[in-house]
């Protein structure tokens, strides 16, 4: 019973000791790192954070079939990849290995599962049916929005 008693007081203590003010102000200390400007561009709230919409990309049920109406329909799933992220939009994309059905991702800087929907459904895969999305909110790092100027720096040709 003792120890029980010595535990729970060393519980007590580390309790205050971390809930005191000199704690507190220890947590909350100013970032000097911090950049206004930056986080303002990127939209991040005080974490350094912001919403996204995940779309998650599977398997549909209109399997085109190889030729030139498919390429022509990647070309055009492409494409309208590239204007999204030039409009700052489409954070990031790219293929998953189909497990499951599971063929792609979107990640958009958007607030609503509605705006993502409205610019999905500007993809050729979904009109035709060949993918169906799948929608999530996201709250991650305003960082990613820097991911397509990364990128850029990233890739010696240019499509």
């Amino acid at each position: 019973m003792r120890s029980i008693s010595l535990a729970l007081a060393g519980l007590v203590l580390v309790w205050t000791l971390a809930s005191s003010p000199t704690a507190h102000a220890q947590q909350s200390a100013t970032n000097p790192q911090f950049d206004a400007e930056l986080a303002k561009k990127l939209g991040a709230d005080q974490r350094g954070m912001r919403r996204y919409v995940m779309v998650l990309l599977k398997t549909g049920p209109n399997k085109m079939a190889a030729g030139p109406e498919r390429d022509a329909m990647f070309a055009g799933h492409f494409a309208n990849i590239k204007k999204l992220a030039t409009e700052g939009l489409l954070v990031t994309a790219g293929p998953f290995d189909g497990v499951d059905g599971w063929r792609g991702m979107f990640i958009f800087a958007v607030n609503s599962i509605a705006e993502a929907q409205a610019l999905t459904t500007t993809d050729p895969v979904i009109q035709k049916g060949e993918m169906v999305a799948e929608y999530h909110i996201h709250y991650g790092t305003a960082a990613l929005m820097e991911i397509p100027a990364l990128h850029q720096k990233l890739t010696p040709n240019l499509p």
